[in-house]
């Protein structure tokens, strides 16, 4: 299993912590509740064995969060919209997708080199203000 899905099986996880977490606070219909949940861990037992084939699976469920459960939509980590994409990047902000596009660009360029690349390091080197940055 490659880092990224890997990266992402533990956003997924926490993701679902919150979801549990609305479920338990009876803010959301039981009974739809627990199938959405059964859909989520679907996709959670999908990722790692088919990660090409469970885009649009993702990019569902993380609509359907986003439409069913909307007082917890700012919780979704964002990696998690851009991995899945399709219809989950119309929730991601302009600069958000430069960020992500950049990104996706510097571990292009370090994997072609055969240099390591940590995303979550990049990320926030990325989002630094140049101002910051002292080389």
């Amino acid at each position: 299993m490659s880092n990224i899905v890997a990266d992402h099986l533990v956003l997924l996880d926490h993701l679902r912590t919150i979801l549990v977490a609305v479920g338990e606070a009876d803010q959301v219909p039981e009974e739809s509740h627990a199938l959405f949940l059964e859909r989520f861990d679907e996709l959670r037992a999908q990722l790692p064995v088919d990660p090409i084939e469970s885009q649009y699976l993702g990019q569902d469920i993380l609509c359907q969060i986003i439409s069913r459960y909307p007082q917890i939509a700012h919780l979704i980590p964002r990696d998690l919209l851009w991995y899945f994409g399709g219809d989950c990047l119309h929730y991601l902000a302009d600069e958000e997708i430069d960020l992500y596009q950049a990104l996706e660009e510097r571990r292009y360029e370090a994997e072609q080199n055969d240099e390591p690349f940590d995303w979550n390091q990049e990320k926030q080197l990325l989002a630094m203000p140049d101002q910051d940055i002292k080389h």
